[in-house]
């Protein structure tokens, strides 16, 4: 077995047997030396023979030397061993711990932003000195500023090369401000096409502009700030309908009143990303309030049919109806405490742009059950609230999977859920997912935080699904 296949965390294991041979060896060698100096020693021309043998040592030792070098700057052979990645350094997103032998052999895509000069030659450089690492460049994005240019790239490079190297080549090129992550098959599609999609899914579904926002301009930080918060008091202060820019952080007029705040700490904005974060919130409130009304006819185990479809504020009136059925324990067990105005949370959890709702109503049409997936910052919660007389359903546990399933969509990495420890049907639901789950708990509250996974969505068992048209 070779030392990289016995390899354990970059370093080879040993035998002890090697190391047992190796001190017999060191002992044979001292007792040798000793015999052979005592007997040099006591001869006529012990002197001499000392002389002349650390004559052919230090002469042997100048050979290796030479000799090693001259070998060194030879072409390296195709079964050259990787770098160790404990030598990489890499950009924010450079954290998921494979081995060079795991990365495929077309090479490792970068997304790299840097600044340069505005003067010609200064782009041209950059690109040589990319090309001196044999590193591809895919795309390229200028963004003019007074004092230089942004350009953006995504790059294909060696898949042995660190990060560290290419911004240090970059540097060298009088590149400044350099940042460097790892990219995906995503970002393969051109700016354009991207911008595109992006508003084309904000124009079918309002729910959509944060998440549209977040893939547009990388990783950031979303907030929605209403006008008036639930609980009353003062809200943000206005912006104007031009917005504001200020280095990493851009405050934009939400379309219903108040303010969505976008910051990236690691990284400013150039105005470019300004006019295009701008143009899609402006085609938001171009097109008003929407949400796909499309429906799923679910029939239980007992066999009653139910529908889960969006909701939006829309439904307030049918929401607020809900609560009033519901008992004191439910609320308290969905809002961690007395509820004492349904108004103060309905109106926010209802709207598109804080998340997405699902709403499942009887025949009849009498909504029993709302779940929500709302948009906290870069984080995503799920909540759920079944009428009493719904409960232990199996609903609860399907509007979880169907969230999940839209936080899957939304490319999000992970879904938590708030909750008491008591809460022994919220906790069911989500160890019914299947993911790799983490709990956190205090004074009585408990987080639930689910690792997604793509290959979730199939239906509860036992709950047959038809799609319908509105």
């Amino acid at each position: 077995m070779s030392d990289v296949t016995r390899a354990k965390h970059g370093r080879p294991v040993h035998h002890w047997r090697r190391d047992v041979i190796e001190l017999a060896a060191l002992f044979t060698a001292v007792a040798v030396a000793d015999a052979v100096a005592n007997m040099i020693g006591h001869g006529p021309d012990g002197p001499a023979l000392l002389l002349v043998s650390a004559a052919l040592l230090v002469a042997t030792v100048g050979f290796h030397t030479w000799w090693a070098r001259r070998h060194g700057h030879a072409p390296p052979t195709g079964d050259t061993g990787a770098r160790p990645r404990s030598e990489e350094q890499a950009g924010p997103s450079d954290q998921s711990g494979e081995s060079a032998a795991t990365v495929s052999e077309d090479g490792v895509l970068w997304r790299m932003r840097t600044t340069v000069k505005d003067e010609p030659g200064s782009l041209a450089a950059l690109c040589t000195a990319l090309a001196d690492l044999r590193v591809d460049i895919l795309s390229l994005q200028t963004h003019p500023l007074a004092d230089g240019t942004v350009d953006e790239f995504l790059l294909r490079a060696p898949g042995r090369l660190a990060a560290a190297e290419i911004t240090r080549a970059v540097s060298v090129a009088d590149g400044a401000g350099t940042w460097i992550e790892r990219a995906d098959a995503h970002d393969l599609v051109d700016a354009p096409t991207r911008v595109l999609g992006l508003a084309t899914r904000t124009a079918l579904d309002a729910a959509e502009l944060p998440l549209a926002l977040r893939q547009l301009l990388g990783r950031c930080t979303i907030r929605s700030l209403p006008a008036v918060p639930a609980g009353g008091g003062r809200g943000p202060e206005p912006v104007p309908t031009e917005g504001v820019l200020e280095d990493t952080v851009m405050r934009l007029r939400a379309p219903e009143g108040g303010v969505i705040t976008v910051e990236r700490p690691y990284l400013p904005f150039t105005p470019t990303e300004f006019a295009r974060a701008r143009a899609l919130v402006e085609l938001d409130a171009r097109l008003g309030p929407r949400v796909p009304r499309s429906q799923d006819v679910l029939t239980l185990p007992e066999g009653n049919d139910i529908t889960v479809r969006r909701a939006d504020t829309g439904d307030h009136a049918a929401a607020k109806e809900m609560h009033e059925r519901c008992s004191a324990r439910t609320l308290g067990m969905r809002y961690h405490g007395p509820v004492g105005d349904a108004d103060r949370y309905l109106n926010h959890l209802l709207s598109p742009r804080f998340g997405r709702t699902l709403a499942v109503q009887t025949a009849s049409g009498r909504i029993v059950g709302l779940g929500h997936l709302l948009w906290d910052g870069d984080e995503t919660e799920v909540a759920l609230l079944i009428e009493d007389a719904w409960q232990r359903r199996g609903i609860g546990t399907e509007l979880l999977r169907r969230l999940v399933g839209m936080a899957v969509q939304a490319r999000c990495e992970s879904v938590y859920a708030v909750t008491q420890s008591s809460n022994t049907g919220m906790v069911a639901a989500m160890r019914g997912l299947g993911l790799p789950l983490d709990y956190q708990i205090e004074e009585g509250t408990l987080v639930i935080t689910a690792r997604l996974d793509a290959s979730l969505v199939a239906p509860e068992d036992g709950v047959r699904v038809r799609t319908e048209a509105p």
